[in-house]
């Protein structure tokens, strides 16, 4: 069976051009959410529950089916499992079709490299910041307010919340200040 599913956006709001472009893709049944919203895509999961073995989901773009990447790679493990079917007709992608890469792995690789050029790019932003002095993470407290909190605390005269609010040193900072 081949399932069309559609969401509105921008550009095709009432979805009236994907259903055109699904009929003439033969769908025998077309899925169509009410809103445009990443959340709550009931009838996206509708169209996932009934996909059976060698059905065939068709979408018009991409981004009508998934909202990122891993969400991609999420839909596409889940059509895979049921042994069905993704085409994507502005991509021309179509999972049927095994010459090549299967696109699934394709879609994984390029999740993988994302998530890698964007650890390189902060380890080395995070490097060259270390070059120009700058520490990454919370500021320090200044010195003296810290001093002055472990002089109160030692001298056993106030309380934990007394300190905190004469010197802005909380509770967990003192401690860790005085184990060391």
């Amino acid at each position: 069976m081949i399932i069309g599913y559609m969401r509105p956006y921008q550009e095709d709001l009432n979805c009236e051009n994907q259903l055109k472009t699904l009929k003439e893709e033969n769908c025998m049944t077309v899925i169509s959410e009410d809103h445009s919203s990443a959340k709550k895509r009931i009838q996206l999961e509708n169209a996932l529950n009934i996909l059976k073995k060698d059905d065939k989901l068709v979408v018009t773009k991409l981004f009508i089916l998934a909202d990122s990447t891993r969400h991609l790679v999420e839909l596409l493990e889940i059509i895979e499992s049921k042994d069905a079917y993704l085409k994507s007709l502005t991509e021309g992608i179509d999972t049927s079709d095994s010459n090549g890469y299967r696109f699934t792995d394709i879609v994984k690789y390029l999740v993988e490299f994302q998530s890698d050029v964007t650890s390189e790019k902060t380890k080395e932003g995070l490097y060259e910041a270390k070059q120009k002095g700058v520490h990454g993470g919370r500021p320090r407290k200044p010195d003296e307010n810290v001093k002055r909190a472990i002089v109160m605390y030692q001298s056993k005269k106030y309380s934990l919340a007394e300190i905190k609010n004469e010197t802005g040193i909380s509770k967990s900072t003192l401690y860790r200040y005085l184990e060391n």
